[in-house]
């Protein structure tokens, strides 16, 4: 039987890895080796990777719990937002969705506009030209997440470091994981204690309302985990496709309202995480002929799925004006992503303002010069030196 590496992008891109779309014609179940040793089934067509997310048979593992080593009992940790099940993840998600719904959200954008334009003023003040990536593209989705939820921007050496190593878990032996992950419990318990005795309305206070202690530790890990690289990454790719497609560029420019279809198809045609996601089969089953047995894993890859043609018409064009867009970039199902209207919301606003004050924006080299950060499956440019005019 094929045993194929797990597909990597091309050197200097987001992606996703041309690889796939031969393995979407034939092999769309296939077995690949992940880069930490193990195996699971590659699911790469968009039909079985949003049909996989919801099979209630497939389910996350714990990040301490998996791979399963014979006769080792799973470590003592608390499940993160991603992996809970059953009763707890209802109850849970009951409790934090109506806090990331479109209309809840709202009341940050002129926080998240004056947080881009407080930005946008210092790099003005310096001159006409920047590097985006430090002045603007890594402090905008941190500083929103902080305020979102209520973590203290200047605690962000102390968890930062923990929350990338969790990023790269696929590729990371065990031991590795479970120091970053009991030390990001750790901060998170202490940030919850804080929160107990000086209460304040951030997210964090409202849930402590609503929930057990243990699960807003839990809700707190989850959002450092899900809700800060990878909109670093995904901000940074979008605003390279942008100024490498000019013309596209100029039309958002030319007509702001065209801006939230623009960022579904930004969402669609850049990876939002080349990370695997990782389900395992809670008994046998088959898939396009593929006999599962319980206890593998599966591997719906969403960076495929949203480049399929059976889903979309010229995928690997941009079009920015593409409607419908049914992207399965938030994933599907009882898991579906809590803080995708966060992530829409953060984009839309960072071009909103990026284009309002930046007239002429471009980039100031050219694009196959740019150093890149691979140090995580969340591959990004390292660097995005732009100049506009005054």
């Amino acid at each position: 039987m094929t045993l194929i590496p797990v597909p990597a992008p091309d050197p200097g891109t987001a992606g996703p890895p041309r690889a796939y779309a031969r393995l979407r014609v034939d092999e769309p179940v296939v077995q690949a080796r992940l880069a930490n040793g193990e195996t699971g089934w590659l699911l790469s067509r968009y039909d079985d990777v949003r049909a996989a997310f919801a099979d209630p048979r497939l389910v996350r593992p714990l990040l301490s719990a998996w791979p399963v080593r014979e006769g080792a009992q799973p470590p003592a940790c608390l499940p993160t937002f991603l992996e809970m099940t059953g009763g707890q993840h209802h109850r849970v998600r009951r409790a934090v969705l109506p806090l990331f719904t479109r209309p809840r959200l709202r009341f940050m954008v002129p926080r998240i506009r004056a947080i881009a334009d407080g930005l946008v003023d210092v790099m003005t003040g310096a001159g006409t030209t920047a590097d985006l990536v430090p002045s603007f593209v890594e402090p905008l989705p941190l500083r929103v997440l902080c305020e979102t939820v209520g973590l203290p921007y200047e605690d962000r050496d102390t968890f930062l470091p923990h929350t990338l190593t969790l990023l790269s878990a696929a590729g990371l032996p065990m031991d590795d994981v479970l120091a970053a992950l009991y030390a990001l419990q750790d901060y998170a318990s202490e940030l919850v204690s804080r929160k107990e005795h000086e209460p304040d309305d951030s997210y964090i206070c409202l849930l402590l309302s609503r929930l057990t202690r243990d699960d807003v530790v839990s809700f707190v890990v989850t959002m450092l985990m899900a809700g800060y690289k990878t909109n670093i990454q995904h901000t940074g790719n979008a605003l390279l496709v942008l100024l490498t497609h000019p013309g596209q560029l100029g039309l958002l420019r030319a007509d702001p309202a065209r801006i939230p279809t623009a960022v579904e198809e930004l969402l669609r045609y850049v990876p939002l995480m080349n990370a695997i996601n990782i389900l395992v089969a809670q008994e046998d089953l088959t898939l396009r002929g593929r006999r599962i047995r319980a206890g593998d894993a599966v591997l719906p890859v969403i960076a495929s799925a949203n480049r399929d043609p059976a889903a979309f018409t010229d995928p690997d064009d941009l079009d920015l004006a593409r409607s419908p867009n049914p992207h399965t970039t938030f994933g599907r199902g009882p898991h579906h992503c809590t803080g995708a209207h966060l992530t829409r919301l953060q984009l839309t606003v960072a071009l909103e303002v990026l284009l309002r004050r930046l007239p002429g924006l471009q980039l100031d080299e050219p694009p196959d010069v740019i150093p890149w950060d691979e140090s995580t499956p969340l591959r990004a440019p390292a660097r995005l030196l732009v100049r506009w005019d005054r």
